[in-house]
């Protein structure tokens, strides 16, 4: 006979993985009577479960928000999961994110059995980070609050910084935050310009609620516009190539965050990609170690050139 804490675990678990149980289909699952399933169900919300029920020969029960913070119950492979969602998160350039995310997996790992908690030790040892630029830091409250103006479609005002350090005032309907693994991006429908616009979320000064709704004229594809952005911002330099590939396979071997991709026939792509000079980019072709024609300029041509022999020079037979 299984114990009665094991069993609102288990309980716990179902409620979990599916959006509403009857009665009859958890006393089955957990081979118990429905007495004592609306017995556990009780226990569960004494303890700050909000644990929901619909009357009816359709209704049944449902996990809804509870008046508290109950016990989390992960397996073995979600505590995995969100152990490396936590370590993402603390270097992910919110700012304030770091402590709370590493104080809540030092909170985790002592809860978790000794066999979770090594391999989570494990990950620990294998993990490394790279310092994240300081200037790319966002608070969390101003993260959440553009993400609930997305979900709920409504205007903001905002408050943004460009590049040059001017600052403006715009009002925009918000769409989709994207993370390129660098930088959080809004993407949202600015309303004074008329038109779709991306905003580095690191810029935004304040971001204020209207309570207008937002209009959202033929959303362009969140992730493909951010990445253009990025990729067309000014270079010093910039230089275009005809890769023999068809364009998927182009932008995985040039990611769309650093080129800005042309089908040229089936087989073939044109891609333009920014640099800080022409030997940069000259070794940035080299490393993508494809077939290549360089369009124009002809100074990454010749660069490009003398990097190649001297390759082929340094590794000639003595």
């Amino acid at each position: 006979m299984v114990n009665t804490s094991a069993r609102l675990l288990q309980l716990l678990s179902l409620l979990s993985a599916r959006q509403s149980w009857t009665c009859a289909e958890l006393a089955a699952q957990l081979r118990i009577t429905e007495r004592t399933v609306r017995r556990d169900i009780a226990r569960l919300r004494e303890l700050g479960y909000g644990i929901e029920s619909e009357m009816g020969p359709w209704g049944g029960y449902h996990l809804g928000p509870g008046t508290g913070i109950p016990p989390l119950i992960l397996d073995e492979e979600e505590a995995l999961a969100v152990a490396v969602g936590l370590r993402a998160a603390a270097f992910s350039g919110v700012s304030g994110s770091d402590q709370a995310a590493l104080s809540a997996l030092l909170k985790l790992r002592q809860v978790l059995p000794a066999r979770i908690a090594d391999r989570l030790g494990e990950l620990d040892a294998a993990f490394t980070h790279t310092a994240f630029p300081d200037d790319g830091r966002i608070s969390p409250a101003l993260l959440l609050g553009l993400a609930t103006a997305c979900r709920r479609g409504e205007r903001i005002r905002l408050t943004y910084r460009d590049g040059g350090g001017t600052t403006s005032t715009r009002r925009v309907d918000p769409y989709r935050l994207i993370y390129t693994g660098r930088r959080w991006y809004l993407l949202a429908y600015d309303v004074t310009r008329q038109d779709w616009r991306t905003f580095r979320t690191d810029r935004i000064v304040e971001a204020a609620a209207t309570g207008q709704a937002a209009a959202l004229p033929d959303p362009p594809d969140p992730a493909r516009m951010v990445g253009t952005g990025i990729a067309s911002r000014p270079y010093p330099m910039r230089v275009s190539i005809r890769l023999a590939v068809p364009a998927d396979e182009a932008r995985r071997l040039v990611p769309p965050t650093v080129g800005v991709h042309r089908p040229d026939g089936a087989d073939a792509t044109i891609v333009d990609i920014g640099g800080p000079d022409a030997d940069g980019l000259a070794r940035y072709l080299l490393s993508l170690g494809r077939p290549l024609r360089i369009l124009h300029p002809e100074e990454v041509r010749q660069a490009f050139l003398a990097r190649a022999r001297q390759l082929l020079e340094d590794n000639q037979a003595p």
